[in-house]
């Protein structure tokens, strides 16, 4: 009799140890859902906070993050419900977390550098850009890949592209020409500025706002050296340029102003 009053009793334990359970693993789940609910609701709302004056990677980025970190603390919470010591857990999840940044120390700088050009801004997509010994235009920022102009696609570290002077040639408006031309000393110099002049305005898509720039650079007793500077707008730079330097090379040939 005592046997079966123990083994009823037993059961019975066990029976409200499996309530005890499926409750507070419903509870779980309720938790889960509730909580990754939430979850979304703030992604939405820093989205939707910052998707006017925010550029979309950025946006991405800090829901990414939000979106993880929040995920671990719903982790922790719901093995905290069901009685495990998640001091320990923290303590893992730190040291993994110290480990993975050790090991990947260099991509990270790399990813932290693209995030604060994010922010910073030195250029966009789209622009022409001179950083790190690469010349192209940038057509992706985050992960940096620029096209160069002879139109090979180049994946520039950020860390080392940060750390460089950037030149930005598309953040102004227009953009100087330079050209420099060594003439024989006879002929008079200010007459071939003259005639440069009159044919550099004359090449399309040079810039009458700021006026072409024209003038003796430096001379010696046998030579006279001149600067010739027109303006362009971005887009029509290389034209300009190729432009110039053939007219130039024509007229002065002609008139005979080259050394000899």
């Amino acid at each position: 009799m005592i046997e079966v009053n123990q083994a009823q009793e037993v059961l019975q334990n066990l029976f409200k140890q499996l309530i005890d359970f499926g409750l507070k693993l419903v509870g779980a789940i309720i938790l889960w859902y509730f909580g990754c609910w939430l979850i979304n609701l703030a992604n939405t709302l820093i989205s939707n906070a910052l998707k006017k004056t925010v550029e979309i990677t950025i946006i991405r980025y800090l829901k990414s993050t939000v979106s993880i970190t929040l995920r671990v603390i719903l982790i922790v919470a719901i093995l905290g419900y069901f009685g495990v010591e998640t001091s320990s857990f923290a303590a893992l999840l730190a040291a993994a977390g110290i480990a993975v940044g050790a090991a990947w120390s260099g991509l990270l700088a790399n990813f932290a550098a693209g995030v604060f050009m994010i922010f910073l801004r030195p250029f966009k997509v789209g622009d022409s850009i001179s950083a790190a010994g690469v010349t192209g235009t940038v057509i992706e920022i985050l992960s940096t890949i620029i096209n160069t102009s002879d139109n090979v696609r180049t994946f520039v570290g950020n860390n080392k592209l940060f750390s460089d002077n950037i030149k930005n040639f598309s953040a102004n408006p227009y953009r100087r020409v330079d050209i420099i031309v060594q003439i024989s000393k006879t002929p008079s110099a200010q007459e071939a500025i003259e005639l440069i002049r009159a044919n550099i305005v004359q090449i399309p898509n040079v810039l009458v706002d700021p006026a072409p720039l024209i003038e003796i650079l430096e001379f010696n007793y046998t030579s006279t050296t001149i600067a010739i500077r027109p303006y362009s707008n971005n887009d029509n730079y290389a034209q300009v340029y190729f432009d110039t330097n053939k007219i130039t090379q024509q007229i002065l040939s002609e008139a005979g102003y080259f050394l000899n």
